[in-house]
């Protein structure tokens, strides 16, 4: 019933993306011809269509992934086609990143050709039942074709990017004498494109943040320990924690969304997660995560600071986890 929740309200906001976007082009074709606003929607594609293609080679470069065979990583190899089989997918290749921070993530351009990588200190980091829930999150990810949808998604702020900054110029540059009375409706276009390219990329992010949960939750269907998930996480953002910050910077670039926990929040989530850890063992079990799903509250100023980013708050993570047990 949780995860119909979830996916219904996925599915919302694709079809509000859409009609905020054929609203917008309809309002510029009424002003200014019908021709105009295709060129940016098909300019977007174009866009798109190539990151979409050559995403997987940057990824594969920026995370410095190698690719490993049945023979070097057995285990690894093992839970992955044994999560793969359960989700009813394909066996995604498998790949170590050498970056140095604990993390785990997914991409591809389709479930055939999707691909599934963790780093060597995430490997260090956690027992087999933590890997093999993080393996699942990841393996469902790639079930719910969720970079497909993602990328999908992206091309309608970027639309609207286009039009804000053509119509801006254009009223710029078309504001002077006779021009003035023209220059007037396409900054007006330019303000409504700029608001809609906000709202729409709060959107995107907001779809992000319930693809993160519709994965946990994926997690949790596959192997039926979603302690064993809270725990990874809890984990991964205490060895997120403790790198200099320059370094993840340095090392995740433009890489931020790839990243299961976010690196860059981590020393002030690790403060709101030691809460769960009740015994200071650094884990969390069963026990622990139901308690702390009891308890835990989610301040104001972090729900506000959720809306910008690609990834959920981690304790409202952990605490619906909880709910999974």
């Amino acid at each position: 019933m949780r995860t119909a929740w979830l996916k219904m309200r996925m599915w919302l906001c694709v079809l509000l993306l859409f009609a905020v976007i054929y609203a917008l082009l309809i309002v510029i074709a009424t002003l200014t011809g019908a021709g105009t606003p295709i060129v940016y929607a098909l300019l977007a594609f174009v866009m798109v269509g190539i990151q979409f293609f050559i995403g997987p080679r940057i990824v594969e470069r920026s995370m410095r992934i190698r690719y490993v065979s049945e023979r070097e990583q057995p285990e690894l190899h093992r839970m992955v086609s044994e999560l793969a089989l359960k989700g009813g997918i394909p066996k995604p290749r498998v790949g170590i990143s050498e970056i140095s921070i604990p993390n785990a993530f997914a991409f591809g351009t389709s479930k055939k050709t999707a691909r599934v990588c963790v780093t060597r200190r995430l490997m260090e980091m956690l027992n087999r039942d933590e890997l093999e829930a993080v393996l699942g999150h990841e393996l469902s990810h790639i079930k719910n074709r969720d970079m497909v949808v993602i990328t999908a998604l992206s091309v309608i702020p970027m639309i609207c990017y286009f039009i804000y900054f053509s119509f801006f110029w254009s009223g710029i540059f078309g504001g002077g004498g006779r021009n003035r009375e023209g220059a007037l409706p396409m900054m007006a276009i330019a303000l409504i494109a700029f608001v809609v390219y906000f709202i729409s990329n709060l959107i995107v992010l907001y779809v992000s943040r319930i693809r993160e949960y519709y994965a946990d939750a994926g997690s949790a269907e596959l192997t039926r320990k979603p302690h064993e998930l809270a725990s990874a996480l809890y984990k991964m953002i205490y060895g997120s924690a403790g790198a200099r910050q320059d370094k993840i910077k340095k090392e995740m670039g433009s890489m931020r969304a790839f990243f299961a926990a976010d690196p860059v929040t981590a020393r002030s989530d690790l403060k709101d997660l030691r809460a769960a850890d009740l015994d200071r063992n650094g884990k969390i079990d069963e026990y622990e995560l139901k308690a702390f799903a009891e308890r835990a509250k989610v301040s104001r100023a972090d729900r506000l600071m959720e809306l910008f980013s690609t990834h959920p708050n981690p304790v409202s993570r952990v605490k619906r986890l909880g709910a999974y047990l």
